[in-house]
């Protein structure tokens, strides 16, 4: 995509601090660093969602994603890890191409996000689980 920044990085057009890079990813600071250490992970073709993103580019994500979290906790020490995967609008998703953000976190960082859990009854979690399973083409 000519206009998606992270295509932009992925090419070199745009100036980014690089951490590590492999076949399907590039690991890179967020310019907006929450935390410091702040990495965002991304995949090197564009594609823009979660939904379209095969079993080899989720574990080639999520590899890096390990590894950059294990990285971040030895080199700035932080007192937790968060990974944040967004999509779309309204799942916060900013910047359509995807990518996961690997934030240390640390006690009243500022960093919060509401959970607002709503408890429904099982039989309702029940429906649910089988919309979703035949979704799958488990039913």
């Amino acid at each position: 995509m000519d206009e998606c920044v992270f295509c932009k990085i992925v090419k070199g057009e745009v100036p980014a601090n690089i951490v590590y890079e492999d076949d399907l990813t590039l690991a890179f600071m967020d310019i907006g660093q929450v935390n410091p250490g702040h990495t965002i992970v991304a995949l090197k073709s564009h594609v823009a969602h979660i939904y379209d993103i095969d079993d080899a580019q989720a574990a080639a994500v999520f590899i890096t994603a390990t590894r950059i979290s294990q990285a971040l906790k030895k080199a700035m020490q932080p007192a937790g890890m968060s990974l944040l995967q967004a999509n779309e609008a309204a799942g916060w998703q900013t910047v359509f191409h995807f990518h996961v953000h690997v934030l240390p976190r640390h006690a009243d960082d500022g960093v919060g996000l509401t959970w607002p859990a709503k408890h429904p009854p099982r039989v309702e979690l029940a429906g649910y689980a089988a919309r979703i399973r035949t979704a799958l083409g488990e039913e």
